[in-house]
């Protein structure tokens, strides 16, 4: 009995040994961790930044436009017949009452001689019944006569003349032309196309906005464009027109501006990005767009700060993660809503590699210049 419980004891001692070696063991682990922790140096980043500032900004509504001409037409045969002559060349600029093509009129020219003959005669017959009514000798029945056949005979001169003129082809308002369809001795039919004729001295940009914007806008508006073909140029005009009926589909309104464009570089058809200036201005606390940190939790920003350290006093400049509420987007700029004050410094390139706290080194000798109307070469 005495045995077991010597054997028991024993056992128990060697369990307690056992597991006093592993907690000091892992104690003196710990503790070295601890130092290695307490001796480590955080590692400095480089980073870029900006200062929050306060900015006017002009409310802008943006969309998507095309290009019209303020009279653009594709000029039709009116008749059929045979080209006799084409009096322009592709591209060319013509003036209102230009002919540009000639059907074949032979015939009708010859029948406008014979009307004409016609037409004199009954002219003659007219003033001889006259005269001859005046003095009793003819009834007025023949003078009746002799003017309807004056007004027939005018009648069908006027016919033929028109004839001969739907088969002159003019240009019904000066513009450039384009690219013919016809050639000569080609018999074309009736609505056969020949041309398309349009004036680029003022053009129209027509797009749409959402039913909310008709509250806020009105003709008179500023209207400016921007296309990839002109990339360094901004083509400016007036809001001209609205559109009385908002499409039930889309819930969108359409509207229309005017443009001066005398050198015809905006073309029918072109694809632009429109601006439509509103007459309201807001104050608004903006940083680069690069300095947010986006996330489904909430949006940050660092901001740079200068730090003491309390026992050596040492001073080091140190990033500190805040949460902010931000606004409307403009250019390379964010509006902040709440979450910074201006003045602030924060950090605009190298927030990816951050964490709360960590110190920083600020570069900005390469750091880009945000813009509110940014226009990069590769856009």
């Amino acid at each position: 009995m005495f045995k077991k419980i010597i054997f028991g004891v024993s056992i128990f001692a060697g369990l307690a040994l056992v597991l006093l070696f592993v907690v000091g063991t892992k104690k003196l682990e710990f503790d070295a961790m601890k130092e290695a922790g307490q001796q480590r140096v955080q590692r400095t980043e480089s980073v870029a930044t900006s200062i929050a500032q306060q900015q006017s900004w002009v409310e802008q509504l943006q969309a998507i436009g095309s290009i019209e001409p303020v009279q653009g037409v594709r000029l039709d045969a009116e008749v059929a017949g045979v080209v006799r002559t084409i009096d322009f060349k592709n591209g060319q600029d013509v003036e209102a009452g230009d002919v540009l093509a000639q059907l074949d009129v032979q015939v009708e020219q010859a029948q406008l001689r014979a009307h004409e003959a016609t037409a004199r005669l009954a002219e003659v017959e007219f003033k001889r019944a006259t005269t001859l009514r005046e003095s009793g000798n003819v009834p007025q029945s023949q003078l009746d006569r002799a003017i309807a056949n004056v007004e027939k005979a005018n009648a069908d001169v006027e016919n033929v003349k028109a004839i001969i003129d739907r088969k002159t082809i003019r240009a019904p308002f000066s513009g450039r032309v384009g690219i013919r369809q016809i050639n000569l001795g080609q018999y074309i039919a009736q609505g056969a196309p020949i041309v398309v004729l349009q004036s680029y001295r003022q053009v129209f940009v027509n797009f749409t906005l959402p039913q909310q914007a008709i509250a806020r806008i009105a003709s008179g508006l500023q209207v400016s464009l921007h296309s990839d073909v002109y990339p360094d140029q901004t083509f400016v005009g007036r809001l001209t027109a609205i559109s009385p009926q908002i499409d039930p589909i889309t819930r969108t309104v359409k509207v229309q501006g005017t443009l001066e464009n005398p050198d015809g570089q905006l073309r029918a058809g072109l694809f632009v990005k429109v601006t439509l200036t509103l007459p309201v201005t807001n104050e608004a606390l903006v940083v680069p767009a690069t300095s947010i940190v986006y996330a489904p939790y909430g949006n940050s920003i660092y901001k740079v700060e200068t730090q003491v350290d309390e026992a050596t006093g040492a001073r080091s400049t140190v990033a500190k993660q805040c949460f902010i509420r931000i606004g409307k987007r403009r250019g390379d700029f964010v509006s902040v809503v709440e979450g910074l004050k201006a003045g602030d410094e924060v950090v605009s390139a190298g927030a990816f590699k951050l964490r709360n706290g960590t110190p920083v080194n600020v570069n900005n000798d390469l750091a880009p210049t945000p813009e509110l109307a940014p226009n990069p070469d590769n856009s």
